[in-house]
This record gives structure tokens, sequence and C-alpha cells, in this order.
């Protein structure tokens, strides 16, 4: 069953919140990250994305992007931007998105921050459904050793279960939040400090009693890094290193996102010959404007100003709860078998551009000239996920896009 714990979470004050509280590392590259930081000295990302403080030449890898994170954890605190809690607590963290949700009405979800077992990780009671980079992976175990802090959020799922939604709804509806700010993406987002004892070990049982897995949803990259940063230093019998920083949301609030992918090259092959090969395993047509699948199986592919929708064929793909799903169908039938994409975890001819950031960041990325190619998916269901992670299976990487994004830097862990 689910071992979670309450901890004393490194937090803004709450006038510092909204300027503290950034997107998080992973959404963002170097030069958004600090475009987005411009004029904002108390901006999170001068931790999670500490590279925006040094020469653009820098490599981001480095050790000395690290310890500017470390240097700059530490200035906060110094500052009283942030301060550490004196008490373990559990905390309500509520986003509520405007816009493009459940019929145009937006989304509202709330969910529990907590610290999770790293023996659950381990051990298949969190559920993954994801492998991981090994580059992406490195980097926030160094981050992590370096800084001694959790900073990226681990989002994990649990099939909704009332009585928990009733204890976290009867706290909300009883106290005030501890922050309440509407970010600049039009999110809102509101944060409770649950600090009495009585509380917190009910809901610790409530999970212990009534919660058998739990999945991440996002986050495969940060829970394999606390994971093998708790190995790295196991020797130094760090308690606070066997857990992690997660948020846990019932799976009746979540909402995913399709995750897109754009290429490098066409593998030297034509528009006209990549076309022809394409019509192996599906139907082909050109569109006249930008396309969005609305449906199981059918992509959208981007290439030389010009839309197509691709329809895969019925015994074009395996019928296994893997092989049915769309992006296996893309990496097998076109990443890997046309375009020699292997491994999307390792290759650099490839990246993934979240649902979010919709179809013109695929159109701008190509229009380049740095990108070639891009693809639109069809996004998975939640039970999708559950079905597979219960079966042990893995999905493809970058299969799922979740929105709205957790801010980093509201809550943060410390493991020494």
């Amino acid at each position: 069953m689910a071992n979670i714990k309450p901890f004393k979470a490194v937090r803004p004050k709450p006038g510092f919140a909204k300027r503290v509280a950034s997107r998080p590392y992973d959404v963002l590259n170097s030069k958004e990250a600090k475009a987005e930081s411009a004029g904002n000295p108390d901006s999170f990302l001068h931790i999670t994305k500490s590279e925006i403080d040094l020469p653009e030449d820098i490599d981001i890898h480095s050790s000395q992007v690290y310890d500017k994170a470390k240097e700059n954890l530490d200035a906060f605190l110094k500052k009283g931007i942030l301060h550490k809690d004196e008490k373990g607590c559990y905390y309500i963290y509520q986003l509520m998105m405007p816009g493009r949700g459940i019929a145009g009405g937006g989304w509202n979800q709330t969910g529990l921050v907590c610290v999770s077992s790293l023996d659950d990780y381990e051990s298949g009671i969190i559920k993954k459904h994801e492998l991981t980079r090994p580059d992406k992976e490195l980097d926030r175990i160094n981050h992590i050793k370096t800084t001694g802090a959790q900073t990226g959020n681990v989002f994990l799922a649990y099939q909704t279960d009332e009585t928990l939604h009733k204890s976290i709804e009867d706290w909300k509806s009883s106290h005030h939040p501890e922050y309440d700010f509407i970010a600049d993406d039009g999110v809102q987002h509101m944060v409770w400090v649950i600090n009495d004892d009585a509380t917190n070990d009910r809901i610790t049982k409530l999970f212990a009693d009534k919660i058998s897995s739990t999945y991440i949803a996002d986050g495969h990259h940060r829970a394999a890094s606390a994971a093998r940063v708790r190995a790295a230093l196991r020797e130094k019998n760090l308690g606070e290193a066997d857990y992690f920083l997660t948020t846990l949301f019932p799976s009746d609030q979540l909402h995913i996102l399709e995750y897109n992918r754009v290429v490098k090259d066409l593998n030297g092959l034509t528009e006209a010959e990549l076309l022809k090969s394409l019509e192996n395993d599906f139907l082909v047509g050109k569109t006249q404007k930008s396309f969005s699948p609305h449906r199981l199986h059918q992509f959208g592919m981007y290439v030389n100003g010009s839309w197509y929708e691709l329809i895969a064929k019925e015994d074009s793909y395996r019928e296994d709860p893997i092989g049915l799903l769309d992006v296996s169908i893309l990496q097998e039938n076109i990443l890997d078998r046309i375009l020699s994409i292997k491994d999307p975890r390792t290759d650099k001819r490839i990246d993934f551009v979240g649902g979010i950031r919709g179809l013109q960041e695929l159109e701008k990325r190509v229009d380049s000239g740095e990108w070639k190619l891009a693809f639109s998916l069809y996004p998975l269901s939640i039970q999708q996920l559950f079905d597979i992670a219960d079966t042990g299976q893995v999905m493809p990487p970058k299969s799922t896009w979740f929105e709205p994004k957790l801010r980093d830097g509201l809550l943060t862990h410390m493991i020494s």
C-alpha cells in the first residue's frame, strides 16, 4: 500500500510566491528560461535553470551550473525569499486552468503534496509506464546531489477515493490558502498548509489503507534520479533521501494532452519518397490546414509547409495494449522503419513537443529549418495509462503530456 509522509517544505513567504513560482525546468530550454526570468531575480528558474546566470556558451551540464544552483538556493534562503517549515506538513495544491478544458470551461484539479517512499518506487507500488533518457536523468542527479534539494515535483495519480477526497476538501473549505495567485499563463495556483498532526496522521493512514498503487503520470526522470541519488548517498544515512517530492492527484481530475514529435531530417529520403513509403502502412491525404487528430490511429504530419492526415491501416500494427497505442504505431512504422530512429530516448534527431504548445509550435520549428518533419498525435486516456502500468509494460518515451503544470519553487524537499 502507498507509503507517504508529511515533510518540512522549503517554500516562499506568501508575498514572494508568485514571483518565485516558475514553470517546470524541463518544459523550458535555456533561452526560454532566461527570457521568462528577465527582470525577476526571485524566479525559481535561477535555481532549476541556473545556467541563465552564467555565460551563454556554458555547458549546461557542467559542474559550474550545479554549483550556481546551490549558490542561488542558499542566497534565496539567506535573503528570506524562501524559508523551511519547522514541522512536517502535508500541502494541498489546487490548479485552475481557464479555456481549453472540459467544454471550454477550463480545468480544476486538486492534489496532495507529500513525500513518497522510494522503497515503493523500487518495489513497484509506485508504477511506471515509461523508460527514461540517461542524459536527462544524470542532469537531475547532479542537481539534487549538489543542491541537496529535490526541486522537481513528481506528478502521481491514484484511483479516485471519496473518503480521501472529502478529507482534502474539508480542509480547503475550513482554512484559508497560504498562496493564491494567477500566473502569467492564466492558471490559478492555490496552496493550503495542513499543519495539524491529527489530520496528517489520518491522511497517511487513509493512503496506507485504501490506495494499493500510485502511478507516475509525469516525472519519470525526477523519480529515477531521486532513486539513484539515494543509492549513491546510502552510506551517509540521510533519512530524507529515502523519500521523494510528489503530488498525488485522483484519477477523475487528470487531463492528458497529446505529446507531439519533431524530426531533424528525412533519413536521406526526398519528400516524395517519404510519402510513398508511408503508403505501406497508412492512408495518406493532404489537408488544406493544420491537422490535429480527433480519434485513435490518426496522425497529422507537417513537412515542407504542408500538412497531411495519416490513418493507420488495420493490419499495420500489433493488437496488444502497447502495440495499439498511437505513440507505438508512430515509433514502429515511421520513426523506426522509415526514419531509422531506433531509440527515441537517446537519438538526437528527435524532440518532443507538449500539446499545450499547439500545432503552431510544430510549424514554427519546421519552418525555422532546424527541423524537417513534425507529427501531431491523439492523446492517451488515463485508463490506458493505468492499464499498461498495471501489467508492467512500458510505453515509448514522452507518451503523455499533462496540464496544468505544477509550478517549481512553491514546495521543495531538502534531503540534506
